[in-house]
This record gives C-alpha cells, structure tokens and sequence, in this order.
C-alpha cells in the first residue's frame, strides 16, 4: 500500500487500499471510471497542499493527478489577451513563473502557492488582494455522475471566497467534476495588476491600486510570504503545513461590532457582512506564534509534534514527526479558544479526509 503521507505538504496521512498516478486526461478519465464503476470511494490528489488525511488512511482509490504542462496561446494578444491552458497537474508556481518571465501579467500576486494549478480553481486559490477567479476563463473537467467531459465558464463556476461550484459539488474529497484542464486569460505586458493589498503596495512601493513591474511583484510575494513560512522549504519545518489552516471568517456587521475597534475588517461583495481576519482573532485569543511547542513549563500540546507556525500564527505545522491527530489537536485548541473569546467559529481551510475538526 502507498502512504499518503509523502504526497501532502502537512506531511500527514496514513495508506492508500489503492493508488493509481494519472499522467494523461485519458488515464485521470480511466481511473476514475474504473472506481467508480466497482463503487469505490474516490480521493484525487494532485499537489496535496490543501489536504489533512487521516492516519488510518483512506479505504479507496486514491487518484494523483501527474498530468503537467502548458500552452500559450497569444494568436488574439491584442484583441483579448493572451490565453494559458495548464494541465491538472502542472506544479501552480512554475505556470505563475513563466507568466510572469514572458510578460504576461495576472497571477503575480499569487506567487509560491503550493499545490497544482488544477485545485486552484476548486478553492478560488487566492492571496494578496488577488485570486484565481479574476483571471480564470476556462475550465475542463471530468463530470462523474454523467461520464461526460464538461466545461465551465468563469461564471458558471460561481466564484466565492475560498470557494466555487467545484468546492461545492466535492464530499470527503470526492468530487462530482475531476478538473483535467484550467485555461487563465492574462494581459500582454510587464506590468502587474493593480495592487490591491497594503502590504504588497508598501513592499514594492506603489499605492494601493497602482500597478507595478511583474517581476518585482513576483519578487515581494514570494519575500513576505516566505517570511510566513508560506513557501515551501525542507529545511524549515515551518513550511510542513496546508498554509493557512483557517479562512477568514465572514460575519455580519452586528457581529463584527462586538469586537475590539482595532480588530481588522474588510468589505465583500455581500451587503451587511464583513471579513474578519483570522489570524488576528487567534493572536488575540492568546494563540501565538509557535503555540503548541514546549514552553518554559515543559507543557507541550500534542506532544510538541505539532504547533501553530512560528513565523504565522495561520498555519498549523508538522514539527517532524506529527500526526493528523495531532496537527487538529492544535486546530481544534484554536478554534475553541477564539471561539470562547469573541463567539466566532473558525472554519478550516483544507479539505479533512476521513477526520473532522
């Protein structure tokens, strides 16, 4: 049996009853056809940076997506951009790479993200003011439950925060639409987008809603967020996470009054409802970084085999020899205590298979 272990960034998850690697949209479709056809439970896998699977593993069929590559298509540059297609399993950050080295501006600001570019649409992958959905044309995907290949459109897929129509027909992992294809539409140019997050603006020093040269975007992501611990690095234990553990919850604003005037808002698309950030209610609820390590009074929750970043308190870490019981042992302390606090529930980020929060 293959542990699963070795294929998530959190470093957690037990053995597979059966593995299969895809490397082609015709061997992604026949796997999934043949589970599917002996009733088996079905896990996709691709980059597995977004996933806590159980230490007993998962009884089923675990599909990794290893399809790679991509296409340029600039034949209409000047009429409507120039369009990318990416395979299910291209590694995200080398697509985002080479957009950025071949002047082609969008998806700077979502520079060192791990995973693959199939599952960013899935969680309307996003960070720095900017998120999949603003450039995202196309996707193809394998629809299970009428064995036909289906595209969507950007608005068919119902873009959200952290969230999208592939997110909401998946259960356990286990997706009706097994993405094989996502097609981005970017700008022909060296600059970026506009800048929409203070922090990046004051990094590469423009205001908010300026634009700035791609590469020096590219350049200050991939700075802040490894100052995070959000880049993936072997050598710092801080990196063996999914990233951020929990979203940014989003409240309506009688409950976003009850808290502290300094507490950090910020507006959605939503009337009445405001974005709270997540890592300031941790901190606040006296969670800081590094918690779950052994303190001055050698206590140590879980073990110290698993702690809150100590570089972010967002990112719950495998410390070298966690288990997923113990990376939602730290999670479930989280949540409790911000919970406790200010009465708001954190919800998790990544996709839990066969445990729960």
């Amino acid at each position: 049996m293959t542990l699963l272990a070795p294929l998530t960034t959190a470093g957690v998850g037990g053995p597979a009853r059966t593995y299969v690697e895809a490397r082609s949209e015709s061997e992604i479709i026949d796997a999934i056809r043949s589970a599917d056809t002996a009733g088996d439970p079905l896990l996709i896998i691709a980059g597995g940076s977004n996933l806590i699977i159980a230490d007993d593993g998962f009884a089923g069929t675990v599909v990794r997506l290893a399809s790679t590559g991509f296409t340029v298509n600039d034949d209409n540059a000047t009429c409507g951009g120039v369009m990318v297609k990416a395979e299910a399993g291209q590694p995200w950050d080398e697509l985002v790479e080479y957009t950025v080295l071949h002047a082609l501006s969008g998806l700077e600001a979502l520079s060192g993200i791990p995973g693959s570019t199939g599952a960013t649409p899935v969680q309307n992958v996003g960070a720095y003011g900017s998120d999949v959905s603003q450039t995202l044309a196309t996707v193809r995907t394998w629809d299970r439950e009428t064995q036909t290949v289906k595209s969507f459109t950007n608005f068919e897929l119902k873009f959200g925060y952290r969230d999208s129509l592939l997110k909401r027909a998946t259960v356990n992992g286990s997706p009706r639409y097994v993405v094989l294809t996502v097609e981005f539409q970017l700008a022909l140019g060296r600059m970026s987008a506009p800048v929409k997050y203070a922090e990046l603006a004051r990094e590469v020093g423009v205001d908010i809603g300026e634009r700035a040269y791609a590469n020096d975007v590219r350049r200050a992501v991939l700075k802040l967020r490894g100052a995070k611990g959000m880049v993936l690095d072997p050598a710092d234990r801080d990196t063996f996470s999914t990233g951020s553990f929990f979203t940014n919850p989003i409240v309506d604003e009688g409950t976003a009054a009850t808290l502290p005037e300094n507490a950090p808002r910020y507006p959605t698309a939503e009337d009445g409802q405001v974005k709270l950030s997540a890592a300031w209610l941790i901190d606040q609820a006296g969670f800081g970084k590094g918690f779950g390590l052994a303190g001055d009074d050698g206590f140590a929750a879980a073990g110290g085999r698993a702690s809150l970043s100590t570089k972010h308190t967002l990112a719950v870490t495998n410390r070298g020899s966690a288990s997923a019981a113990d990376l939602l042992a730290i999670a479930a302390l989280v949540a409790d205590g911000v919970d406790h606090r200010f009465g708001i529930r954190l919800h998790p980020e990544p996709l839990l298979i066969g445990c729960a929060l």
